[in-house]
């Protein structure tokens, strides 16, 4: 359980913080960052949920994910250690990304056939939907850089369940403006003659 009592504690003045282990490292380390860019798509998610009718399977869906996000945070936040008590770790697991590619098959099934690239607008819902996916992307290639830099600290699932959810988020995208029928498709070089 987690109890806060006080917000502020001094100790990142210097420009350190503490990963999930205790261990202090630099506010520009890779690993915070990537926990970052999935507390940006958290907070991009809950403003998306703002714009979804109370109680709609969609909201529920998002809501959700965002607890997911706070465990893939968790995981990205405590460096894996080889005597690790899996009892005593919160990782991100498989059956996570299984509801992710439940929830893309559920909600593509009835979308109909793309013709072009789809851009970022339709109604409001879609639209936070896309700004959501394209900060999740690049939450995603935060952690593709971390497990580069550390891969056996590291777990892959985090990056696995992030692409899964922009996969997710792009085809709610979709759901939200009409079943496909309000996107916005791109045309190519429709303004380059103008």
């Amino acid at each position: 359980m987690v109890k806060l009592t006080k917000i502020y504690t001094r100790t990142g003045d210097s420009g350190t913080t503490g990963l999930g282990t205790g261990k202090r490292v630099h506010k520009s380390h890779p690993r915070v960052g990537s926990y970052g860019g999935v507390d940006e798509t958290n907070a991009a998610i809950g403003v998306a949920i703002q714009h979804a009718d109370e109680g709609s399977p969609m909201r529920g869906l998002l809501e959700g994910i965002q607890h997911d996000l706070f465990d893939v945070g968790a995981d990205l936040c405590t460096p894996i250690k080889e005597d690790e008590d899996p009892a005593m770790v919160l990782r991100v697991t498989q059956a996570q990304v299984d509801r992710l590619e439940e929830a893309i098959d559920h909600w593509n099934k009835d979308l109909g056939a793309l013709t072009s690239f789809v851009l970022p607008g339709g109604s409001m819902l879609a639209s936070q939907l896309h700004v959501a996916r394209t900060v999740c992307r690049r939450a995603e290639r935060d952690v593709a850089g971390l497990l580069e830099l550390e891969p056996t600290e590291t777990s892959g699932l985090t990056m696995t369940y992030l692409n899964r959810l922009s996969d997710l988020l792009f085809v709610l995208s979709r759901a939200a403006n009409q079943g496909g029928a309000g996107d916005v498709l791109w045309v190519p070089g429709k303004m380059r003659d103008s």
